[in-house]
């Protein structure tokens, strides 16, 4: 929740969060585990704080994006979760 509001400038509420799965990814001088939560509702639009890019991307198209590869794993859950909607 922090993190969408640092990062994107939206407020949500604990309640809208759903966790999906998460990513255990040993990188060469660390290990990261990161969770994966579903938000289908939120507060203000979000727009990028940190001078990164943001779009909104269909879930066929995302795997073509670059990404981390402890982000690789996460692909595949969000098509199984979301799939049916797509």
């Amino acid at each position: 929740i922090r993190e969408c509001h640092e990062e994107l400038g939206v407020e949500i509420a604990v309640g809208d969060l759903v966790a999906l799965t998460f990513a255990s990814h040993a990188y060469q001088d660390f290990h990261l585990l990161m969770p994966l939560y579903l938000c289908r509702r939120w507060q203000g639009d979000p727009a990028p704080l940190e001078g990164q890019r943001t779009a909104w991307v269909s879930l066929q198209d995302l795997a073509g994006y670059a990404m981390p590869p402890a982000d690789t794993p996460l692909v595949a859950a969000l098509r199984e979760s979301l799939g049916a909607e797509q």
